[in-house]
């Protein structure tokens, strides 16, 4: 069992940022996530939320050892020779420590901001994840797709990790999942998913496992957390933080709080479910949560 943790993306203070990293590769977390928003209002108390990407390159200079990833890219947003180049280089400048998240993001995103739009939605995302692969394991490249061409393309340097870093996708569809056990290497659940939705996405994964010959496939999940003795003020806190996150309703289901024995039974049904690694998300007050996951959490599930 492998635990992660979010890095505090609604800040702008590089030192605590630097702070939080330190501690987490002190304590002997595996592995530290970002996620991508790059408009809208989603931010927790009027904090603005930093670009993955940047945020991955500081941390790759602040740590040493933990891996560190986005989960997920919304990848038919960007162009894919761009980000291929940034994580290559990420890869480059971590030692060889970067994990992709991709994921499709759906039909409601903000399509003409990117120069991009929702027909082929599937082909674009698929199109796109091909074109990077390529770039990152051969020497020259030439790429006849619908959305993007190339001829005789090199990119260097390639990642440090090969093939190429691992790549998981985000996933909520049937279909979805089947593409990521075909294409990916990983499957990381949504911190807006419900522990039963993680449960019926990864019984889909399996029978898809069998079929595509992927024994090796994994498993993660982000799981909103808050510790607090005051079962009732936690379930506040979780709920007016999501609300500001997603705007959309009381989703407090698909968070773990309360004490730290009700904490590990929440989290021991993510792992019952198949989950591998555990993105742990803290709600609020993200250093002494922590300090509390490593001490009164981790240690039970273990």
């Amino acid at each position: 069992m492998r635990f992660a943790v979010a890095i505090p993306q609604f800040a702008t203070d590089p030192h605590e940022v630097r702070r939080f990293l330190h501690r987490v590769e002190d304590l002997g977390f595996d592995s530290a996530w970002t996620q991508e928003q790059i408009l809208g209002s989603r931010a927790i108390g009027s904090k603005p939320v930093i670009s993955p990407l940047e945020l991955l390159a500081y941390a790759a200079a602040c740590t040493e050892r933990i891996r560190l990833g986005c989960a997920v890219f919304v990848t038919p947003l960007r162009n894919p020779v761009h980000l291929a180049k940034s994580i290559s280089s990420l890869d480059q400048l971590s030692g060889g420590r970067i994990d992709v998240g991709v994921g499709i993001g759906g039909q409601n995103q903000p399509f003409a901001a990117f120069d991009s739009s929702p027909e082929h939605l599937v082909t674009r995302f698929t199109e796109g994840l091909e074109l990077m692969k390529r770039l990152w394991t051969e020497p020259s490249v030439t790429f006849d797709g619908k959305f993007w061409q190339l001829e005789d393309a090199q990119m260097e340097p390639k990642p440090v990790q090969r093939p190429h870093p691992p790549i998981l996708f985000g996933a909520n569809h049937p279909n979805a999942v089947r593409r990521a056990v075909k294409l990916g290497d990983g499957f990381i659940g949504a911190g807006s998913a419900t522990t039963a939705r993680f449960v019926e996405l990864v019984k889909i994964a399996r029978e898809a496992m069998a079929e595509f010959g992927r024994p090796d496939f994994k498993f993660a999940k982000r799981v909103y957390v808050a510790l607090d003795d005051n079962v009732d003020r936690a379930r506040t806190r979780v709920s007016e933080v999501l609300e500001s996150f997603y705007n959309r309703g009381d989703i407090t289901s698909v968070a773990v709080f309360g004490t730290a024995d009700d904490v590990v039974r929440g989290l021991r049904e993510v792992t019952d479910a198949g989950a591998e690694t555990i993105v742990l998300n803290p709600m609020f007050d993200e250093h002494e949560q922590l300090e509390q996951l490593i001490t009164d959490v981790v240690p039970q599930l273990s």
